[in-house]
């Protein structure tokens, strides 16, 4: 993808270009060497979250173009399966607390559709020590890429119940399992969703697109379902 350079021609903006370069060559990179999807790049003022500059293929991925997300508010087209952890996360780098964070987070395209993705913020300051901006790199995740997880039959009516609210209890009784397996299914899929309870395991489940749309009791997809 082409680097598409910022409208700024500010000392400023020389002096904050340094950090940013070896940021992006590591998002392109697995651990093992595998390279991953590209990250596309804009920057945000630290003082309100609005989006200053951004690259092209940044403000494609929400289906705008880049006149239009110039003034949108970052965390309006971002949504998070913990919305405060994300603010916390913002605080601290705007406060000097952290210096960057990656955040798994969920954007919608020009379509309506959902898609993951891993969002990467840095602080930039000035060689005062004075905030500059941040530059957030967002890289759409493989489950972007493949159309989402796929769940058994047996997991995906465990999801199903968690999101209607039903207890431990109540899903054993009706799926015929003991509360163990429930327990365990439910403790494999808070794993492999990467959430930290049951609440948001549901709100990652939605974010993923995992539901159908206007559908209660919420029900999974016939596709993410093997």
């Amino acid at each position: 993808m082409a680097t598409t350079s910022f409208p700024d021609a500010s000392p400023r903006k020389k002096s904050a270009a340094a950090p940013v370069a070896p940021a992006r060559r590591d998002l392109g990179r697995e651990p093992g060497g595998a390279t991953q999807a590209p990250a596309c790049t804009a920057h945000v003022s630290p003082a309100d979250m609005v989006v200053t500059a951004a690259e092209p293929e940044f403000a494609r991925q929400f289906g705008l173009s880049v006149d239009e997300i110039c003034g949108r508010g970052l965390l309006e087209l971002l949504r998070s399966p913990l919305p405060a952890q994300l603010r916390e996360q913002f605080t601290a780098l705007c406060s000097g607390r952290s210096r960057r964070f990656k955040e798994r987070v969920t954007g919608r395209d020009g379509t309506g559709r959902d898609f993951p993705a891993e969002l990467t913020a840095v602080a930039v300051r000035q060689p005062s020590g004075e905030m500059a901006a941040i530059v957030v790199f967002l890289r759409r995740t493989e489950e972007a890429a493949t159309g989402g997880p796929v769940l058994s039959a047996l997991d995906a009516q465990v999801l199903e119940g968690v999101a209607s609210g039903e207890s431990t209890v109540q899903l054993a009784s009706r799926l015929y399992l003991s509360r163990q397996g429930i327990e365990y299914r439910v403790g494999q899929m808070l794993r492999r969703f990467d959430a930290p309870n049951r609440p948001a395991l549901v709100a990652r489940a939605h974010a993923l697109g995992m539901f159908a749309a206007g559908q209660w009791p919420p029900r999974v997809l016939p596709e993410r379902v093997r």
